[in-house]
């Protein structure tokens, strides 16, 4: 026997077959990180590195080494050296920072040469990556050139028991549009798998967020 279906019928599949395209055409895919390549896995030159607080410097002064010091940036970012007090230093580059010594010494020898070195390094919260939720140890870490997510997670000592890895988000500070963006982690695939594809290169400023699992 034949089946008529009533215009009312036809109105509502037509209606809910419009809200499933609709809902489809309005879920956004989830943004992904692209895949540290071998070449971006080679160790090479990053940015110049900008000094934070407590970080730890060395300065030589070529020919006059009783002016040179081993010194710690105090929390309020500043320095002091011999024949120089209260010299800021955060925000600088050790370039920069040698510039100024070698501006400040100039008063007192002929053409120094100044050099500084960072021997171990916090860096400024631009500078550094920080991971935090379900990890053995959530912390800031000093951002360094080529680092990948791999690398953070062996620095914090991995995913903690209840850890829902792959749920993992990376928060990310876009210069040019001046927003924050969200991409999606699989550290879960990462670590226990060892899916090389799951590891991501980072950023200085990068947040990763590690939620815990339901059950």
């Amino acid at each position: 026997m034949r089946t008529v279906l009533r215009p009312s019928f036809l109105l509502a599949g037509t209606a809910l077959a419009g809200m499933a395209l609709s809902g489809c055409a309005a879920a956004k895919p989830a943004q992904q990180l692209p895949p540290a390549s071998f070449v971006a896995l080679q160790e090479g030159p990053g940015e110049e590195y900008v000094i934070g607080p407590l970080d730890e410097l060395t300065i030589f002064v070529w020919r006059n080494p009783e002016l040179g010091a081993s010194v710690q940036v105090r929390p309020d970012g500043r320095i002091t050296t011999p024949l120089i007090n209260d010299m800021p230093a955060v925000g600088k580059t050790p370039s920069m920072l040698a510039e100024d010594i070698k501006l400040q010494l100039s008063q007192y020898i002929q053409e120094p040469i100044v050099s500084v070195i960072v021997n171990k390094f916090a860096g400024t919260f631009s500078q550094q990556v920080r991971i935090v939720g379900a990890t053995e140890k959530p912390s800031s870490i000093p951002y360094r050139a080529n680092m990948t997510l791999l690398d953070a997670m062996i620095a914090v000592g991995g995913l903690s028991e209840y850890a829902a890895g792959n749920r993992a988000r990376l928060v990310r500070f876009d210069k040019t549009t001046g927003k924050q963006k969200e991409y999606n982690l699989r550290i879960g695939d990462l670590l226990k798998k060892g899916e090389s594809k799951a590891n991501v290169m980072l950023m200085p400023g990068d947040v990763i967020i590690i939620p815990e699992s339901n059950f």
